[in-house]
């Protein structure tokens, strides 16, 4: 046996070693499951909710909120102990449909839409109603959209690129549109809509957010926080910081958050248009042009 062979054979048996086992891989699909269980519930309460009890909307609202975190963690576990699978991503996608799909569009209907009290214009209602199952039907369709042009993008690239080298989503990814979504109904306390104007206000945020998850602009990642190593001690501190005041203020910092986000992409769109035009006018009043 040569030296090569032997070569090969130790490289072999060492990364057999460095590899994880099999019951690994199964944690990152747990807190899928978790993700998927928290939009099977929300589904349950939200076509148990009435105008005589409102606090089955609220409970669905926030197992959405807490699907967001159950799905965070399941890719954070699977980066951290190296047991990204093909099974898994499927799994994750499957799981978002159900979760910050079917589950936040059903609730968004039946809060926003079906609890509106009889008008004396019936047919107005009517019209609301129906043009309220349409846009939630384009956010269930939008964020499966998205959902598919993830996995099958290889390196994505925002059409309003940000800094080289720092990693963006293209769109609003599915979960924040969701959080959307969650974090005014569970603002509202679960209280549905019962003004029609209001109605139309809320069909043009769920229209705008389906919108911005199949639109190419840039959203902030998080990613490069969960990877990087040269301040764990400062994000451990950050992460407290805002757990903490999610507990005490959830109400508020759950709409500050999802709105924030929100907004954050728009600007960059703006802001990166603004720039582009700022160059192409400054590109074109240079003298020998």
């Amino acid at each position: 046996m040569d030296e090569s062979t032997l070569e090969e054979m130790e490289m072999s048996a060492e990364s057999r070693r460095h590899q994880p086992g099999r019951g690994m891989y199964v944690l990152p699909s747990l807190f899928t499951a978790g993700n998927m269980a928290a939009g099977y519930y929300a589904i349950t309460q939200s076509v148990q909710g009435s105008l005589a009890d409102t606090s089955y909307f609220d409970r669905a609202a926030l197992a959405i909120g807490i699907a967001v975190l159950f799905d965070g963690l399941d890719g954070i576990v699977a980066r951290a102990t190296n047991t990204t699978s093909a099974f898994g991503k499927e799994l994750d996608s499957l799981a978002d449909v159900i979760t910050f799909g079917v589950a936040p569009s059903l609730l968004a209907y039946i809060w926003g839409f079906r609890m509106i009290p009889a008008l004396s214009n019936a047919a107005l209602r009517g019209q609301i109603v129906h043009l309220g199952v349409f846009v939630c039907f384009i956010f269930l369709i939008c964020g499966a959209s998205r959902l598919a042009r993830f996995n099958i993008s290889m390196d994505p690239q925002p059409r309003n690129p940000g800094r080289p080298g720092k990693k963006y989503f293209v769109g609003m990814p599915i979960p924040a549109g969701a959080g959307v979504i969650a974090s005014v109904i569970h603002f509202q306390q679960g209280s549905p809509i019962d003004n029609p104007w209001v109605a139309v206000v809320w069909i043009c945020l769920i229209g705008f957010t389906s919108f911005l998850m199949v639109s190419n602009w840039r959203f902030w990642s998080a990613k490069e926080m969960t990877s990087g190593k040269r301040h764990p001690f400062q994000l451990v501190a950050v992460i407290a910081v805002f757990g903490a005041l999610i507990v005490l203020y959830h109400r508020y910092m759950l709409i500050i958050l999802a709105m924030v986000y929100l907004v954050s992409g728009v600007l960059a769109r703006l802001a990166y248009s603004w720039s582009r035009s700022r160059r192409r006018h400054a590109a074109e009043t240079q003298p020998g042009q």
